[in-house]
């Protein structure tokens, strides 16, 4: 392999692992807040995809117009998603939260079917970003270069959020104990609605920003990306922002290098993400950048 092709996969590389980590950070920031894993992520990226598609060719809505309009209304459906099927179980063991979780991106799934078809449709990809930069000797669509940018500039955004902020402030407290949050006059139900329709809004631009780049949308096209980025955000430290992006983008990066390298194990590239995840499991319970601690029933 010569250096040009070692470039170029790197190019693809840090694009795959931004997407991963872009949506990964909607798992972590979930768990972070309720310590539950929100199984229907995956399945609102996907709804992110198929209204930025219907906003675009039956709206006939600007691109930008419609992605804008996407990512607003896939926030505010991530907020109703938790208003109807997590809230009411906040104070039930955790099986039954998770039990919720799984039934309801099922249900997203299965609703989508109905209602968009389970034929695929071709993303209307804007002509600005099937242009290709020539970097040296590598060439690289636009789509590849603005998706690590808007990853670090939203992740950028989040921590300000997160750090800076009295919304920040609240997230960190409810993260650390939410009964104790609650009585310190934190208005918990507001803090988690806000976490689910940001982490919603981030799965919209991850869903939107995979159908321009792999110009295809079905009803389970979340499955796969959203268990990988599940797995991203457990092998970086669950709960942990940064520790996210990491595992999204190491993610990234060896997928595409093993590919690289390894031709021959094309076919197996979803398997490596599950070998990666036992790996880290068995070495490392934690993630990454996560630290040990007892989980509450």
């Amino acid at each position: 392999m010569n250096f040009d092709v070692f470039l170029q996969h790197i190019s693809n590389a840090l694009s795959l692992g931004s997407l991963y980590a872009l949506i990964a950070i909607g798992y972590t920031m979930v768990y972070g807040i309720l310590r539950l894993i929100n199984f229907a992520h995956g399945d609102v990226f996907m709804l992110g995809g198929y209204i930025a598609f219907y906003a675009v060719t039956v709206f006939f809505m600007p691109w930008w117009v419609g992605f804008i309009v996407a990512f607003g209304l896939t926030g505010i459906f991530g907020i109703g998603l938790e208003r109807v099927a997590y809230k009411p179980l906040r104070n039930s063991p955790k099986i039954s939260i998770m039990i919720s979780a799984i039934g309801a991106s099922f249900l997203l799934e299965n609703l989508a079917t109905v209602i968009f078809g389970g034929r695929p449709k071709g993303f209307p990809v804007p002509e600005l970003f099937n242009h290709v930069a020539h970097i040296g000797s590598v060439s690289v669509a636009y789509i590849s270069l603005l998706i690590p940018v808007l990853t670090a500039v939203l992740l950028t955004i989040l921590l300000i959020i997160v750090l800076k902020t009295k919304t920040g402030m609240a997230m960190r407290a409810v993260s650390t104990d939410l009964s104790a949050a609650r009585l310190m006059g934190i208005d918990v139900n507001r803090i988690v609605s806000f976490t689910f329709g940001a982490g919603s809004v981030l799965a919209a631009i991850g869903g939107v920003m995979w159908a321009t780049k792999y110009p295809q949308l079905n009803p389970t096209m979340g499955m796969i990306p959203g268990l990988k980025c599940f797995i991203a955000a457990v092998i970086g430290g669950i709960g942990n922002i940064s520790g996210a992006v990491l595992g999204g983008l190491l993610l990234g990066f060896i997928e595409i290098m093993i590919i690289a390298f390894l031709p021959t194990l094309t076919g197996y590239r979803d398997a490596f993400a599950f070998v990666l995840l036992i790996f880290v499991l068995m070495v490392k319970p934690s993630g990454l950048l996560g630290r040990n601690q007892v989980e509450k029933v």
